[in-house]
Parts: C-alpha cells; sequence; structure tokens
C-alpha cells in the first residue's frame, strides 16, 4: 500500500509519495505528547504533595509555638507567684526584726525600714519581662540575706542582754506547795540523828509541777541513791540545781532548759516520807545554803 500526494504550485502539480517513516511521525507524536502530560502530571501531583507537607509542617510549628507560648506564661504566672511570696516572706522578716530591735531598744541600730513591695498586674503571667523578674528575685533574694544576717546578730546581742537573767537562780522549784524542811541540821526522819541537811525540802500534792529555777542544760536526769528520781542543772560559772525525789522526769540529759519550765512532777521517790521536792543550790560540787537565792529577788 502506497500514499500519494499532490501538491498545487505556480508550476503545476507535483506529486509526492511519502515513505513508511512519514506514517509513523504522527504515532510517535502522539506518544511523546502523551509521555509528556503524564510527566507533567506527575510533577504537579509531586509539587502538590510537597505543599501539603509543607502546610502540615507549618501548622505543626504553629501549634509548637503556641504550646511554647503557654507554657511560657505558665512558668512566668509560677515565677511572678514565687517572686510574691518571697515579698511576702521578706515583709514578715522585716517586720519581725523590727519589733525585735524596738524590744531591746536597738532600733537605731538596725534598719528595717524599707519599703516592701507591694501590687502586681492583674492578668498574672503577662506582659512580663524574664531578666526583669529575674533581677526581681535576686534583689529579693539580696534583702533576706541582708536581713537574715542582721536577725542573727540582733537575736546574739539579745541573747547575750538576757543570758545572765536567765541564768541568775531565783525563786521556788514549785507553782503550789510549802516549805516542809530548811537547810542546816536537823533530825533524821528515819533514824531520828541529827544530821545536815543539804537542801530546803518543798512538800505538796503528788505529780504538782517541779520547775527549772533558772536556765541551763540538764546534766543528770534519771534514779540516784537518796535522791529518787532526780534532775540537776548546770547553770554555768560553777552553779548546779538538784531537784529530787521526783515521781516523773520530763527532760532528759543534753536538754536546754529556760527558766520556769517544768523540769518533772512532783513525788515521793526515793529516801522520802512523802511528795516534796528536795531542791539543792552546788558550787564548784559542794551544797551551800539555798535560801538566799530561794528569797531573793528574780532579777538583777
Amino acid at each position: 500500500m502506497s500514499v500519494t500526494v499532490f501538491i498545487q504550485g505556480r508550476n503545476g502539480v507535483t506529486r509526492w509519495q511519502p515513505g513508511k517513516r512519514w506514517f509513523l511521525l504522527p504515532l510517535m507524536l502522539m506518544v511523546a505528547g502523551t509521555g509528556l502530560y503524564q510527566y507533567s502530571e506527575d510533577r504537579f501531583a509531586q509539587q502538590q504533595a510537597q505543599v501539603d507537607e509543607n502546610e502540615q509542617l507549618r501548622e505543626q510549628h504553629k501549634q509548637q509555638v503556641v504550646e511554647l507560648k503557654s507554657a511560657t506564661e505558665s512558668q512566668l504566672a509560677l515565677l511572678v507567684t514565687h517572686v510574691a511570696q518571697l515579698q511576702a516572706q521578706i515583709t514578715r522578716l522585716e517586720a519581725l526584726g523590727q519589733q525585735v530591735a524596738d524590744n531591746n531598744l536597738m532600733a537605731d541600730q538596725f534598719d528595717f525600714s524599707e519599703q516592701a513591695g507591694v501590687g502586681g498586674l492583674n492578668d498574672i503571667g503577662r506582659n512580663i519581662e524574664l531578666n526583669q523578674l529575674i533581677d526581681d528575685m535576686n534583689s529579693l533574694a539580696s534583702r533576706i540575706d541582708n536581713n537574715s544576717m542582721q536577725l542573727s546578730l540582733l537575736e546574739t546581742v539579745s541573747s547575750n542582754l538576757h543570758i545572765d537573767k536567765e541564768r541568775y537562780i531565783s525563786g521556788r522549784p514549785i507553782t503550789k506547795g510549802w516549805l516542809s524542811s530548811a537547810y542546816g541540821l536537823r533530825n533524821d526522819p528515819f533514824t531520828g540523828r541529827r544530821t545536815m541537811h543539804k537542801g530546803i525540802d518543798f512538800a505538796g500534792s503528788e505529780g504538782a509541777d517541779v520547775v527549772a529555777t533558772a536556765a541551763g542544760v540538764v546534766t543528770w536526769s534519771g534514779s540516784m541513791f537518796g535522791y529518787g528520781e532526780l534532775v540537776e542543772i548546770d547553770h554555768g560559772n560553777g552553779l548546779r540545781t538538784r531537784y529530787g525525789h521526783n515521781k516523773a522526769l520530763s527532760v532528759n540529759v543534753g536538754d536546754v532548759v529556760a527558766k520556769g519550765d517544768i523540769i518533772a512532777s512532783m513525788g515521793s521517790t526515793g529516801r522520802s516520807t512523802g511528795p516534796h521536792v528536795h531542791y539543792e543550790v552546788l558550787r564548784k560540787g559542794q551544797q551551800i545554803d539555798p535560801s538566799k537565792f530561794v528569797y531573793r529577788k528574780a532579777s538583777l
């Protein structure tokens, strides 16, 4: 089969008979066009997929930013709350320090008059500068350290002012009761012989409070021959007091007691005829007459 093409020109009709390769050209063009179209479609699909993926990433990043912002605001809110707590603590610390200074007549030597920070934002955590917040916290910490140092010094000074008063032995070792036996020679209640009584006895109801007559450190708390259940307190400067025949003891060796603290309850343990407290005062290990300590004024 052959195809003849007649072409009309100026010089007449020209006959052209194409070969088989010319018949394949349209088919090749169709195949090439189809391939190009398919390639374009694939590229478009890939680009669209890339756009969709980028959009998802942007949404994820946007969500992460929102979450980070929320977490940051929460952390800032916690920091603001912490600063407020520090402000409240330092306000109480300054008030306590001023009161202690006033009570000890030393207000002119310690400055606790600095104005404490008050107020704040309506919406906590908003419009907060982190650097400013950190500076505020550092400032508060510095103020707390300074006031703690002043209070420590003030406490030392105050203790030194009152330690002699607290260690000053005076008064009776009971809150209720009466003098039943004085210091000195007496007839022994068990043998009837004339013996030296090296303390003062205060009688009362069993279980009544026995109190320290001065501040000090407990050096004995337990049973001792003749004394029964005994408490001994060291007051310094070579002075000690003893409280014997107790029913029960309220302190242990090593305890620090203040003047007037309850140290035992009255009893009749040891060499005793009834509920009472055998009270002794020792100077450098030797019993002395407690009367001058019992009946002297309570302060220097």
